[in-house]
C-alpha cells in the first residue's frame, strides 16, 4: 500500500499515539508523510503527587517534538480524564472540524477492543466523523482482551529507537513506573509483531476500513 499524504492520529490522552503508533510515526515522518495529532486529554487526575497541572502536555509536545510532529500539527485539548464519555458530542464536533480542515487520508484510533472507557469513546465517535476515511485502530495491550491485529508497519531500529526516545519525555509516567513504560516492553512487542510478518521490527494495527 502507497503512503498517505496526510495522516491523523487521535489519542484519548497524553502518551497513546507514541505508545500505540510511536515507531510507524517515526517512519511515516521520515519519509515525508504530513502526520497530525490530537491530543483530547491531558489526564492532569494521572499525575504523581506535587506535580503541576500542565506537566502531562509539557511532556507531550516534548515527545511529539522529538518524533518530529511540527507545532502547528498538534491538538492538545483538556478534557476530564476518564469522561470524555460525558462529552461525547463536543468530541465529535471536533473530530468533524479536524476533518474539514485537515481532510487527512488515513485516521488512526484506538482499537475497537480496547476496554478503557475514553478510548472506547474516541473509537466511536471517530468512525462518524471519519467513516468515508481510511480507519486503523492502534493496539494497548494492556486494555485488550482480544485484538484483530490485521494490520502492520514494519520499521528499522531507528524507529523504535525513537519511539523510545519519545516516551522517555513522559518522566511523569516513568516515576509512576507503568510497566508499559519500560524498552524491554515495547522491542518485545515490536518483536513479535515483525515476526507475524516475517520482518524483525513491527507494530500492528486493527484495519477498520480502507479507502482506496
Amino acid at each position: 500500500m502507497l503512503l498517505p499524504s496526510r495522516i491523523l492520529v487521535l489519542a484519548p490522552h497524553t502518551d497513546d499515539a507514541e505508545l500505540g503508533a510511536g515507531a510507524s510515526i517515526a517512519k511515516w515522518i521520515e519519509a515525508g508523510v504530513d502526520v497530525h495529532v490530537a491530543v483530547f486529554s491531558t489526564a492532569e487526575e494521572s499525575l504523581p503527587d506535587g506535580s503541576v497541572p500542565t506537566r502531562l502536555a509539557d511532556e507531550c509536545h516534548e515527545s511529539l517534538d522529538v518524533l518530529g510532529i511540527l507545532r502547528e500539527n498538534r491538538t492538545v485539548l483538556s478534557y476530564p480524564v476518564r469522561k470524555l464519555g460525558y462529552h461525547r458530542q463536543e468530541v465529535l464536533e471536533h473530530m468533524v472540524q479536524l476533518g474539514r480542515d485537515l481532510d487527512p487520508d488515513w485516521v488512526l484510533i484506538p482499537s475497537g477492543a480496547d476496554l478503557h472507557q475514553d478510548h472506547s469513546t474516541i473509537h466511536d465517535e471517530a468512525l462518524r466523523a471519519f467513516k468515508h476515511k481510511t480507519v486503523l485502530g492502534y493496539e494497548l495491550p494492556w486494555n485488550h482482551i482480544t485484538f484483530s491485529a490485521s494490520a502492520f508497519v514494519t520499521f528499522e531500529r531507528r524507529h523504535l529507537d525513537k519511539k523510545w526516545e519519545a516516551l522517555q519525555r513522559y518522566e511523569s509516567q516513568l516515576e509512576l513506573a507503568r510497566p508499559y513504560f519500560t524498552l524491554e516492553f515495547h522491542e518485545s512487542l515490536a518483536r513479535v509483531r515483525g515476526l507475524q510478518v516475517k520482518h524483525e521490527w513491527a507494530e500492528a494495527f486493527e484495519l477498520i476500513r480502507v479507502v482506496f
